[in-house]
């Protein structure tokens, strides 16, 4: 007897139907003997949806409210779920993420876990239901005020709490079998990977791919918790993140385990800073402090006769008002010309642990895209990724430019069951 959280995505639960199907598979695993725990999004858009209604009141919704709002829509699916296993027999208990136990900070719609305390969850087990929780929210230790963890935050609860319970596997299913070798709705001869490493999967999730969270993945690489990325709507094995791939797979092959892309990005390039100690990180810090994520950074050499630099550098889109509103108000401190804004790039990511000791990745990699006809505007790496930033629209071509250079191309088309990538 075995403890199993699972995760379902929206497009799992997008309809009465959807709830019916992924309750007879959670009851299926409890009659196999396990004790179960299920982490649940809010059905299909919902959360779009609200969003979207928050705005047409107010153009700048409070957070705080805002998070009031969007953990309905979890709150609605995990009631409809535990109704819908109950009616097979079954007792069911559902929870919010404060009832749950799931710890934040206070930054309302990008809270982070600070911890999870789950004893009612554990009562629930022991008791021999099935616990439902409510996944995406959870509650400041200090106000005791609703939080949201921001997109793919069910992922992170699911994992988190898996960590917490102890529990043999944390089971994401999805609208896909697993991981793929690229996104199979732009590249529909895409394979599916048996296995994937937490480093490589961490590149892969910041590099854009959305089947798994970057914080979940994180968090399994912390507690070397399993995660078995599957699909809701078949039985087929899907793909499994661990620490290391198992024994018998045949590295040689897997120089690259996948191509990721990126449309969430935006630029913002500060132009004519002067180039002396402490501006960037004067710079930086400033955006820091408002807990935007910075991805990748690039700095020109500075021009000898005038002494100044440009820094340009990418983040998400939907901060990018919020960072030119907060560097226009330091630009008399700091002494830049201007500000830049382009929100029409696309990141295009090759990640592998194979690239470690196989020389000419990076120049393939670039070769296919200048034949493909694409400009490179930054570059950055490490270890086993090469991320390029290019037009928006000319990133699937590239995707799929660098898919065939990689002979990643499978013989069979993937199937995607939903549409919606989570």
């Amino acid at each position: 007897m075995g403890l199993i959280v699972q995760k379902y995505g929206g497009s799992s639960v997008a309809d009465a139907e959807g709830l019916k199907r992924v309750a007879s598979r959670i009851v299926a695993t409890k009659k196999a003997g396990h004790q179960v725990a299920v982490v649940v999004s809010a059905m299909g858009d919902t959360t779009d949806g609200l969003i979207e209604l928050a705005e047409q009141v107010s153009p700048m919704p409070n957070g705080r409210e805002l998070d009031m709002l969007l953990t309905a829509g979890e709150r609605i699916s995990m009631a409809l779920l535990a109704m819908a296993i109950g009616n097979l027999g079954h007792e069911a208990r559902s929870f919010t993420g404060s009832q749950a136990g799931v710890l934040t900070t206070s930054a309302h719609g990008k809270a982070r876990i600070i911890d999870v305390k789950p004893g009612r969850i554990v009562e629930a087990l022991n008791d021999g239901a099935i616990a439902i929780v409510a996944g995406f929210q959870g509650v400041n230790q200090d106000t005791n005020d609703v939080t949201t963890l921001g997109r793919g935050g069910s992922d992170t609860t699911a994992v988190a709490l898996a960590a917490a319970l102890e529990a043999d596997v944390c089971e994401i299913y999805t609208d896909v079998d697993g991981v793929y070798t690229a996104d199979p709705r732009i590249v529909p001869t895409a394979r599916k990977l048996n296995s994937v490493t937490y480093e490589e999967m961490l590149e892969l999730a910041a590099s854009g791919a959305k089947v798994l969270h970057l914080r979940c993945v994180e968090y399994a690489r912390r507690y070397d918790l399993p995660i078995h990325v599957r699909s809701s709507f078949s039985n087929l094995e899907g793909t499994w993140v661990v620490k290391d791939h198992p024994e018998g797979a045949n590295m040689e092959q897997a120089i690259i385990s996948g191509v990721a892309h990126d449309k969430s990005e935006a630029k913002i390039t500060i132009v004519g800073v002067p180039d002396r100690t402490g501006v960037a990180a004067r710079i930086f810090q400033t955006i820091a402090d408002t807990d935007i994520n910075i991805d990748m950074i690039v700095q020109n050499v500075s021009a000898a006769s005038t002494g100044l630099t440009d820094i340009s550098f990418t983040l998400p889109k939907s901060d990018g008002l919020e960072a030119t509103t907060i560097l226009k108000a330091i630009q008399g401190e700091i002494g830049f010309h201007s500000l830049q804004y382009d929100d029409q790039i696309g990141k295009l990511s090759l990640v592998g642990a194979g690239m470690r000791s196989h020389p000419g990745v990076t120049a393939t990699f670039f070769a296919c895209l200048a034949e493909a006809g694409l400009n490179i505007e930054m570059i950055s790496t490490s270890e086993i990724r090469i991320s390029v930033i290019v037009r928006e629209i000319d990133l699937e071509k590239g995707v799929k430019a660098a898919h065939t250079a990689f002979n990643l191309d499978g013989e069979d088309e993937a199937i995607v069951y939903s549409g919606t990538g989570r």
